[in-house]
């Protein structure tokens, strides 16, 4: 997703906004943060716990960052994101009503697929990244960004009641359920072992429903936010731990937090909501119109459709992407200037890649400076420092797909 689970800006104070209630079994924690199932089991396995959009979640584990970060792109790590917001929409016009708030093609999926879209305003900006999936059991399921929670959650039940109000059947229920997301390449091995269902029929951004490791009701979404092969496995929050317990005791999984999240999904070329894209950017600029339907680009019938088509017509002004340096490390919000020093651009997200030994960040600059290969500098602490425009990933993508 681009995904969603980190997806805002690592915090080092609890957010003044409260979550929404009910989420994931949650139960409340110090300072009045919400607290995911796990929160016992993080704690006892070593976890650094830190505020996070109104939750108390893991930053990371003894082994630390690096380590943590490595062992996904080589083995694979169980991250808890239960945090996330997931809903369920049922009623026979529930495309209808999600199409009315969101860029994609939801009524081309297949039973079981799913899609990663965008939530957008009517001057075009992105409100959030979902992710949509249309299920087997005739109702839509969806998962939001923690931070974007109360937001989302309140566009979704104003627009329900809106078309309840003119006769549509469409109704929304906020699921309690946990969501763990195991993520690398011997994912499929690990959770093979306990699933009757063949994974290597299951294809990345598609769903089923089943039995992990003998918990019922489990829903497998192969999809994630590190660029590796992964599942995200929606579980009934009283049997949560009993799972993360059964992943755990197999050697090749270790628990991993906000940190490796935040790094893995930078060198995947993932968005981070609020930092990368906001309500301040549109899907042009962003270079998302990938999630935009052709049959919705000519329909024109989703928010912000008039500002983004032009957009695309007359080319952005600025447009995300990603960069590359050696030296300090660039960070968000440290200008990027052109070949004159003149201001050009800011960077959004960066940090040291564990994978590529060297910089990496993303950012938006002018149009004319976005050329891949263009030599720019960033300003470090007062000092310019060398930097690439480098196309994204900067570590290639892992994704799934069945033959």
């Amino acid at each position: 997703m681009l995904r969603a689970g980190c997806r805002a800006a690592l915090p080092r104070r609890p957010p003044g906004s409260a979550p929404r209630s009910g989420a994931g079994g949650a139960g409340a924690g110090e300072e009045g943060l919400k607290q995911t199932p796990l929160d016992a089991l993080h704690r006892a396995r070593g976890g650094r716990m830190v505020p996070f959009a109104g939750w108390t979640l893991p930053l990371h584990y003894g082994q630390g960052h690096l380590q943590s970060h490595l062992h996904t792109r080589r083995h694979c790590s169980l991250f808890d994101v239960s945090h996330m917001l997931q809903t369920l929409v049922y009623g026979r016009d529930r495309i209808r009503f999600m199409e009315s708030l969101v860029v994609g093609d939801i009524a081309e999926l297949k039973p079981g697929q799913g899609t990663l879209t965008l939530l957008t305003n009517e001057k075009g900006g992105i409100m959030d990244d979902l992710i949509v999936t249309n299920t087997s059991e005739d109702h839509l399921y969806v998962v939001s960004n923690a931070a974007c929670a109360d937001k989302d959650l309140a566009i979704l039940r104003d627009r329900a009641a809106q078309l309840q109000a003119t006769g549509s059947d469409v109704h929304l229920e906020v699921s309690d359920n946990a969501l763990l997301a195991l993520q690398g390449p011997s994912m499929a091995r690990v959770l093979q072992a306990g699933l009757s269902d063949d994974l290597a029929k299951l294809s990345f951004m598609n769903s089923i429903t089943t039995t992990v490791f003998g918990v019922p009701g489990c829903r497998v979404t192969r999809c994630g936010y590190t660029g590796e092969d992964g599942v995200e496995i929606s579980v009934p929050a009283a049997r949560a731990v009993e799972l993360a317990e059964q992943l755990l005791g197999v050697p090749d999984v270790w628990l991993a937090g906000l940190a490796a999240r935040d790094s893995l999904r930078l060198e995947a070329g993932l968005c981070l909501y609020g930092n990368d894209i906001d309500e301040t950017v549109t899907p042009a600029e962003a270079g998302l119109m990938w999630t935009l339907g052709k049959r919705r680009r000519v329909a024109m019938d989703f928010p912000g459709a008039a500002v983004i088509m032009a957009q695309v017509k007359e080319k952005p002004r600025r447009r995300r992407v990603g960069l590359t340096s050696v030296g300090p490390a660039i960070r968000p919000h440290m200008a990027i200037l052109g070949p004159e020093g003149r201001p050009v651009g800011t960077v959004t997200s960066g940090c040291p890649s564990p994978c590529l030994g060297k910089n990496i960040a993303m950012g938006y600059v002018e149009a004319a400076h976005s050329r891949a290969g263009t030599e720019l500098t960033v300003e470090v602490r007062k000092k310019q420092h060398p930097a690439v425009i480098t196309k994204m990933p900067f570590v290639p993508t892992q994704y799934y797909m069945a033959k």
